[in-house]
């Protein structure tokens, strides 16, 4: 038998969940969570990593690490649909605008791309649009942007938007019922402005690519207030590793065990939602260590 498939039939064996008390769903869910299955809400599979991650390697990196899922957006989306095809099981697929010369300073101003969004969402079946930049209000092509949300609205799909705090409430004045991701929960924006965020729009989610050392201090406690907004909404929160360059792939198992690490210190039913519940219910798939070694 092939060597890789003993070892993620060995990780997927250790990610079989194990029974609880309500006691110890109070506490801590700690070393627990090495054996809980992880859906990774921030992966990109651009072009440069194509060579030297081809897909099987991607599909090995997440068995290694556990990762029953992934959702998937890149650079060009070829990517994306490369990785779906060979794992569709294992693929949540969404749209990014990115494509020839344009990308995250200029994909605004691009003749013709709500017709590029249009095109592929009919030919493959991207669950969102994004992730995508928005660096600051002024720069929001507001035409586009009324075009790009009632085509979310139409496919009943998502939107995942990098960006600080205004241009999400820019896209939510344009559709309250809109569901959207708000990738690095903000990234630079602090705890006090992610919760009240959290707080005013209830279909507002959150990735914490890029956040786990503000959520983890170097002391290997909590940060009070991440701990506060995670506590208060555990069911819109999920984990992520934001593969954006080749050396995030190089440390994707690395980046993975950050992630188990900060979940630990919280009780079973918080991690559980976090690590992959949550994408359950947003993406409608059932999420088990059985889907660790298959595609």
């Amino acid at each position: 038998m092939n060597s890789f498939v003993i070892c993620a039939a060995i990780v997927a064996i250790a990610l079989m969940p194990l029974p609880t008390s309500a006691h110890e769903d109070s506490k801590p869910i700690g070393e627990a969570i090495k054996r809980v299955p992880i859906f990774d809400a921030h992966v990109h599979y651009k072009q440069p990593a194509w060579q030297p991650f081809p897909v099987t390697t991607v599909l090995e990196l997440m068995d290694a690490s556990g990762v029953a899922m992934a959702l998937v957006s890149s650079t060009p989306d070829e990517g994306t649909i490369k990785l779906w095809k060979f794992a569709p099981r294992r693929i949540v697929p969404e749209l990014r605008p990115y494509h020839d010369q344009f990308g995250s300073s200029n994909w605004m101003t691009t003749p013709g791309m709500a017709e590029y969004l249009r095109k592929k969402l009919a030919a493959y079946p991207h669950k969102g649009i994004g992730e995508f930049h928005i660096h600051d209000v002024r720069s929001i092509n507001k035409p586009l942007l009324y075009e790009i949300v009632a085509i979310a609205k139409k496919r009943n799909i998502l939107i995942h938007i990098h960006s600080d705090a205004e241009p999400v409430r820019f896209l939510f004045g344009l559709e309250p019922k809109l569901t959207v991701i708000w990738a690095h929960a903000g990234m630079t924006e602090s705890a006090a402005t992610v919760e009240k965020m959290m707080a005013k729009y209830s279909s507002l989610y959150a990735d914490t690519s890029y956040r786990e050392r503000d959520i983890l201090s170097s002391t290997d406690t909590i940060d009070s207030g991440r701990r506060k907004f995670i506590e208060r909404f555990p069911d819109r929160f999920m984990v992520g590793t934001d593969t954006w360059v080749n050396s995030q792939w190089t440390s994707y198992r690395k980046l993975v065990e950050i992630n188990r690490k900060w979940l630990s210190h919280f009780p079973r039913s918080v991690a559980e939602k976090i690590a992959y519940r949550n994408a359950e219910k947003l993406f409608d798939r059932k999420i088990t260590s059985s889907l660790i070694g298959e595609r």
